[in-house]
């Protein structure tokens, strides 16, 4: 099987890339500092709560066509900022987010064939491509996660006037509704479409979904509620 990734749901063998492994089995590092204490036997550990990012290398290949190939590698690579959506086939069942860093360094020509290194660097975790189902909710259930770590979904509230999510432990309230609003509890922010909607939710905290299973329910002028989980592992 010749591997292949895609970016933005583009395969990488448009461009006739093929890439020899995934790499992706490496665990992120944990975050934290460890402080020495005169006296005191170990260290310290202050922990930030979170993952660092980590690095992807894809040892890469163009069989035929290289000089073109690569120009067009290089345009596809480098025309969009930020993180994008990173997935190969070694592993399909999961995807990452993913910015490319380059540089794009070609090691030999051979025949017209070029080797290469493709480097993303990427957020800590592995998505799951199940986390992305909707889920839709009419009335109170229960969603179970089942991962080890507590996901931040996004989630599209509809209704008619006002009424209060609980999810949890973790009540929001949302003060009117025009049609629908979507909460992304990653972000912490309310919106339709491009409108912000911060000032109709009023929300301490924003939802998530530890493993397990989770209690949710509505109340008042919410008729339903649809839920993208967004799974997750490291």
């Amino acid at each position: 099987m010749k591997g292949i990734f895609f970016l933005d749901g583009r395969s990488s063998a448009d461009l006739g890339l093929y890439i020899s492994s995934g790499g992706i089995l490496n665990s992120p590092e944990i975050d934290a500092e460890a402080i020495s204490i005169p006296g005191k036997n170990g260290d310290l550990v202050i922990s930030n709560n979170r993952y660092k990012n980590r690095p992807i290398q894809y040892p890469a290949f163009v069989g035929e066509n290289a000089l073109q190939r690569t120009d067009e590698l290089k345009a596809w690579l480098l025309n969009k900022p930020g993180y994008r959506r990173l997935q190969d086939n070694f592993n399909p069942a999961f995807f990452r987010m993913a910015r490319f860093i380059g540089p794009l360094d070609i090691e030999s020509y051979v025949l017209k064939a070029a080797e290469f290194t493709i480097a993303f660097d990427c957020k800590p975790q592995r998505y799951l491509c199940d986390g992305e189902t909707i889920v839709t909710m009419s009335a109170a259930g229960k969603i179970y996660n089942p991962t080890a770590f507590a996901a931040l979904p996004l989630i599209r509230i509809y209704g008619t006037s006002s009424g209060t999510l609980t999810v949890g432990n973790i009540v929001v309230q949302i003060k009117s509704i025009d049609e629908y609003v979507d909460l992304d509890c990653e972000l912490q922010d309310a919106f339709k479409g491009i409108t912000n909607c911060n000032g109709n939710v009023y929300a301490p905290n924003f939802p998530e979904l530890p493993p397990g299973g989770t209690g949710i329910s509505f109340s008042g002028g919410i008729t339903k509620i649809e839920i993208k989980p967004r799974w997750w592992i490291v």
